[in-house]
């Protein structure tokens, strides 16, 4: 039986990562995709700058963090992959890429370190992942932050960010989780729903990119279980980031 069971999850898994361009494309999340933000081209010697909490980070090495393009300080999520393929597309650009994700972060934590982690670096192109830790630490832990709390700083952070660097190229990621995961129960929606058109809005409101994880998920469900793409419903798998890495390079490009 072991040995059946590891064949067959074995298959399901090779056959979930062929459907990736296929989840991506599908039909029933083109809407997802559009709206008239402007496609992204990366002049030469662009910074690329990526923000958010543990889903961004993912085990990247801090003490690396100001060397452009180190995979060690890129992380080993969707961060590396995107990256990864940013840079093979654009080999005679130039670019710098640095991940400045840190677990644990909530909208008002990536402004006390907004200065230091972005502001600085000067990104010709910076996206921002933000928002399961605004919930999920008000519902389990002792945060009291609620959704407007929510709305308002991460509305503050897009204003005076736009303010300060005004030419830059923002990407709001859509806060997701993968339904069936081991940290979620029925609670968690509507309530994380609203965080989602937080987030949405706000894009919607300061014309900026968008990328939408949620859907790209929900169908992704469709073709393997909640546990290949997400060991608890949170932090995406190897699987989970590569589908990531695919729904942001299309957003974007």
């Amino acid at each position: 039986m072991d040995r059946r069971n590891f064949f067959k999850k074995t298959a399901i898994a090779g056959a979930a990562t062929l459907f990736i361009p296929e989840i991506v494309n599908s039909s029933s999340i083109a809407e997802a995709f559009s709206g008239d933000v402007k496609k992204y081209a990366f002049p030469a010697g662009a910074t690329c700058l990526f923000q958010g909490d543990s889903i961004t980070d993912n085990g990247r090495i801090r003490e690396d963090e100001n060397e452009a393009n180190k995979q060690s300080q890129l992380g080993n999520g969707y961060v590396l992959f995107t990256s990864a393929s940013i840079l093979a597309n654009h080999a005679d650009k130039d670019l710098k890429i640095y991940n400045r994700g840190i677990s644990g972060n909530k909208v008002f934590e990536l402004a006390r370190r907004w200065e230091k982690d972005c502001i600085m670096l000067q990104p010709n192109i910076l996206s921002i992942l933000i928002g399961v830790n605004d919930f999920w630490h008000a519902k389990q832990w002792n945060y009291d932050g609620t959704v407007e709390t929510y709305e308002n700083d991460y509305r503050n952070l897009i204003a005076d960010t736009l303010k300060k660097l005004p030419e830059t190229y923002i990407v709001i990621c859509e806060p997701f989780i993968i339904h069936g995961g081991s940290a979620l129960d029925e609670t968690w929606e509507p309530q994380f729903a609203q965080f989602r058109e937080v987030a949405k809005k706000i894009a919607s409101d300061f014309n900026l990119a968008f990328v939408p994880f949620q859907s790209v998920f929900n169908e992704a469900l469709k073709k393997a279980p909640s546990t290949y793409w997400s060991p608890d419903g949170v932090h995406p798998s190897m699987a989970g980031g590569q589908l990531m890495a695919q729904t942001w390079l299309k957003t974007v490009f």
